[in-house]
């Protein structure tokens, strides 16, 4: 027999039952299901944004399908969006919604604190000294206010490009400072404000740039001293699937530092793909890119095998597809796994499949051995433990434990 590629995955238990006087629940049948994965299958949360706030949504009734699926929600903090006048930040809104997804279970996710793109036009008015601190006071304003609900952003987006990136006529507040600056004084001052903010925090260096600059940067910043927690990998895939020879061969690259990897942008088109010639994916604009039959069978065959890939691989923790639905989607791509008219793709259907099939625990009935002990096995996560009409809660983790419930109260 074959083992399994997902051993890593995996966490036992040694559950001992007892009743509500502290006695063993000998030879009786226990229920045991899985209620959460430890591993973040996320999503964007944007197009729930009007939902939570009760405004018109083209995905409203849809919750359903995204919750059913994914538990962590990347919420959209860019900053000439998020806050267009000076001093008048769209706060409320997006605690809200990110308010919404924790009462419905979700972790949350804001992206990102510093890109140099939709940075804002007021910016631009500012000195390079202003610019820094009013930077700073922005980082430490949404860790801040938002520590109840986001426990994890992207700190700082596509530094290796951020000091020469080009595509306007007077460049961004942002690629001046990091021109400036530097690219390593530049995440320092993410980080170090983000860490101060919010030291329990989880914070990511993300980049798009999969090339020997990217490995350059992380290993200037470690050596800097920089404390990264997670390493972004983003892998927007419109002109084709890499294949899993290239996505492996990337996170063995990025894996070697030794962090946790998580995949904070990967999408797969279920239209035509984009012409290969197309250097930056942003230049491809089309009036119309629909989804075909053909297509949408190909993009749950590679979702599937994409997943199966991640998964396999020890160094990943978190995996963020970049598209519910098609309605709105970036760059106007069939890369959501929802219509625009809200059916599910094929690709909702084969991800549903892996994340509640294959790898979860249904309910499932064991029995208990003569001292009211249970051995447990499963996807690390979330679990509860049932017995006449009682309940209790456990976890299942990497290093394993022994767990007693006690008279299986809620």
């Amino acid at each position: 027999m074959t083992a399994s590629p997902y051993l890593h995955r995996f966490g036992e238990a040694q559950v001992t039952v007892l009743d509500t006087d502290g006695r063993p629940l000998a030879d009786r049948d226990v229920v045991v299901e899985q209620r959460s994965h430890a591993f973040g299958f996320g999503n964007i949360g944007f197009d729930f944004v009007p939902v939570a706030n009760e405004e018109p949504a083209a995905v409203t009734g849809q919750e359903d399908l995204w919750f059913d699926v994914f538990n962590t929600a990347t919420l959209p903090f860019y900053w000439s969006l998020f806050e267009p006048e000076r001093d008048r930040p769209d706060t409320g809104r997006l605690h809200r919604a990110a308010r919404w997804f924790t009462d419905r279970g979700a972790r949350v996710k804001g992206h990102p604190l510093v890109w140099h793109t939709l940075a804002p036009d007021w910016l631009r008015r500012l000195s390079t000294d202003e610019v820094e601190a009013v930077v700073r006071a922005r980082i430490r304003r949404e860790v801040t206010g938002f520590a109840d609900v986001v426990h994890s952003w992207d700190a700082i987006n596509e530094v290796v490009i951020m000091p020469v990136f080009r595509n306007e006529e007077h460049p961004n507040a942002i690629t001046r400072l990091a021109r400036e600056r530097g690219r390593i004084a530049t995440v320092r001052l993410a980080f170090e404000e983000a860490r101060a903010a919010d030291p329990t925090a989880t914070l990511l260096l993300n980049d798009f740039d999969m090339s020997t600059a990217y490995e350059c940067l992380i290993e200037g910043v470690l050596e800097a001293g920089i404390r990264i927690d997670a390493i972004g990998l983003q892998s927007h895939m419109h002109q084709g699937y890499w294949g899993e020879d290239r996505t492996l061969a990337v996170l063995d690259r990025f894996a070697r530092y030794g962090l946790p990897l998580h995949m904070t942008e990967t999408t797969l088109v279920s239209g035509h793909l984009m012409p290969p010639e197309i250097d930056d994916l942003n230049d491809y604009q089309i009036p119309s890119w629909p989804t075909t039959p053909e297509g949408e069978q190909r993009q749950a065959d590679e979702i599937t095998r994409h997943y199966r890939t991640l998964l396999g691989h020890p160094a990943v923790q978190a995996i963020t597809y970049w598209g519910f639905t098609d309605h709105d989607a970036w760059l106007g791509a069939p890369a959501g796994v929802v219509r625009a008219d809200g059916t599910p793709k094929p690709a909702y259907h084969a991800l549903r499949d892996l994340v509640k099939g294959e790898w979860w625990l249904p309910p499932t009935t064991l029995r208990t051995d003569h001292a009211g002990r249970v051995e447990i096995r499963g996807f690390l996560g979330d679990y509860r433990l049932s017995h006449d009409g009682r309940r209790a809660s456990f976890a299942l983790t990497a290093a394993g434990r022994l767990v007693q419930l006690e008279g299986l109260l809620r």
